[in-house]
């Protein structure tokens, strides 16, 4: 389910939390910064009561925070100024009268009934007769006015920012999107989870997720940045969201509830999603790419085609303004997500292209190939700036950017070992296991420490980067695992085989 809030509703939830907090002179920034008044109460019948006994110091009070249309504010204003020269506060209703903005409107629109409390002020004495006609009192006055002035306001609880805020924690936990008896911290990290968890080796399966049919499967994996959600891409173009915690499909999501689903023409080979996990881009065999608002399952550009064969790989910029994207082809190309015009083409690989990699400032790019080429492009002018082949005749499958360590990388051979390099493409260690075959894919743990390499076996290996050892291995399933990705913030691995299971594992 996808909601909207208009942005005033949640300025004016920040004023209520300053005002509160007796930040007044950072409500009073905000207010002329936005123009937008809190224009809520606590209490209503209060504030009316105040306007019938005619505690004027307090109801003005409240209508400073308070948006009012100017007709109703003449009134209670020219109320005040009478109401003072019945008590002959004289000069506190001349300041009123001449030095007030709702008093300076009725001089322009209604300049005869600005004349009249003028030369009421002027009188020696004052007449009720005179200023309340057609049977009107001072007590009828001020109904008329409470009950003009009450219905432009809203009651509000206090604390409202909070209590929204602990409601939308609550819900999330409820729906399995965060987890329970955790401590937050809003201001910490993207999901507002205070992480304290250590990497370690996630060999526990808790749940399985199955698609239906028997020639579905996903082709594909990746959680969003913020660790909301498990995506899946899938042989027949369905691209689908997941609870990670549960194994259900996400039905809070409107179009999955509709069972509306994101989909292509042909099987969806590649995923990404932007830092911010509001898009998501997909990559087909077809050679296209999409881009969707991850939100509401919104389609906001599509590539028809990116390229002439399937899309392998396809990586944004952390502005999520470009779509970096690497194809059976042999290409590698630049799209600009919004106006879809291509932005650069990098031309040089003889083979297919498997991954593809944006360096942490994105200046350079990063392929690998099946001829078993890596190779180092300037984002700027095209040009190749290095060509590596880590183990000859080997193809490359997959590159991995390493969360704790910006200057490095991880090739991943079709073979028992595992390359660790600079991002000039310098091979600096190499990571392998004497049992395993071939390695078909890998990942990253969250914190950087841990990299999981399944192998042909469908056998998943977790070595320490920093040092090569061997932290675990596990038998995932009898079938072959074509994949694998990790969460971004907890030790939650999903791996997806050719039978059509998501297995999710955690550590124990």
């Amino acid at each position: 389910m996808s909601v909207e809030i208009e942005a005033e509703d949640v300025i004016r939830l920040v004023l209520q939390f300053l005002k509160e907090n007796d930040l007044q002179e950072s409500a009073l920034a905000l207010e002329l910064e936005t123009t937008v008044k809190i224009n809520t109460l606590e209490n209503k019948e209060a504030f009316v009561k105040t306007i019938k006994e005619g505690e004027w110091d307090v109801v003005l009070r409240h209508v400073v925070d308070l948006k009012i249309p100017p007709r109703k504010l003449m009134d209670l204003y020219e109320q005040v100024v009478l109401e003072l020269t019945e008590l002959r506060e004289l000069g506190a209703a001349r300041t009123l009268l001449r030095q007030t903005e709702p008093m300076f409107i009725l001089k322009q629109r209604h300049p005869e009934r600005y004349l009249r409390l003028e030369h009421t002020l002027s009188r020696s004495m004052f007449d009720p007769k005179d200023n309340y006609p057609n049977g009107m009192t001072k007590e009828k006055r001020r109904n008329v006015i409470a009950q003009a002035l009450a219905s432009e306001v809203a009651v509000v609880e206090p604390a409202r920012l909070i209590t929204l805020l602990e409601d939308c924690i609550k819900w999330q936990q409820h729906q399995g999107l965060l987890p329970l008896d955790t401590k937050f911290d809003l201001f910490r990290s993207s999901d507002g989870i205070q992480s304290t968890e250590e990497d370690a080796f996630a060999d526990k399966e808790y749940s399985l997720i199955k698609f239906p049919g028997k020639n579905t499967y996903a082709e594909c994996t990746t959680f969003s940045p913020n660790g909301q959600n498990l995506i899946t891409g899938s042989v027949d173009g369905f691209i689908e969201v997941w609870n990670y915690l549960t194994g259900k499909l996400r039905k809070d999501l409107k179009y999955q509830a509709e069972e509306n689903l994101m989909s292509m023409d042909q099987s969806v080979i590649s995923l990404d999603v932007s830092q911010d996990s509001e898009l998501l881009a997909t990559g087909s065999t077809d050679g296209k790419i999409a881009i969707w608002k991850l939100q509401s399952g919104i389609c906001t550009r599509r590539f028809s085609p990116a390229h002439s064969q399937g899309v392998t790989s396809v990586c944004f910029n952390k502005e999520a303004n470009h779509i970096l994207s690497g194809s059976y082809d042999h290409s590698v190309k630049i799209h600009h997500v919004k106006s879809g015009k291509l932005v650069k083409s990098f031309e040089g690989h003889t083979s297919f292209v498997n991954s593809v990699l944006y360096n942490w400032d994105n200046t350079l790019v990063l392929s690998a190939s099946s001829n078993g080429e890596i190779k180092v492009w300037d984002v700027t002018s095209g040009s190749c700036l290095s060509t590596t082949t880590p183990q000859r005749e080997t193809s490359v499958q997959l590159l991995l950017s390493i969360p704790s360590d910006t200057n490095h990388f991880i090739a991943v051979t079709k073979s028992s070992t595992l390359f660790i390099m600079t991002e000039k493409g310098k091979v600096i260690k190499t990571i392998s296991h004497p049992d395993a075959k071939d390695f078909i894919s890998a990942t990253v743990s969250h914190g950087g420490k841990l990299v999981y390499a399944v192998s042909e076996e469908s056998i998943m290996y977790s070595f320490q980067i920093a040092t090569g050892n061997l932290v675990g291995q596990k038998h995932l399933c009898k079938a072959e695992v074509i994949g694998i990705s990790c969460h971004p913030f907890t030790n939650v691995i999903a791996s997806n085989d050719e039978t059509g299971l998501i297995h999710l594992l955690k550590h124990e």
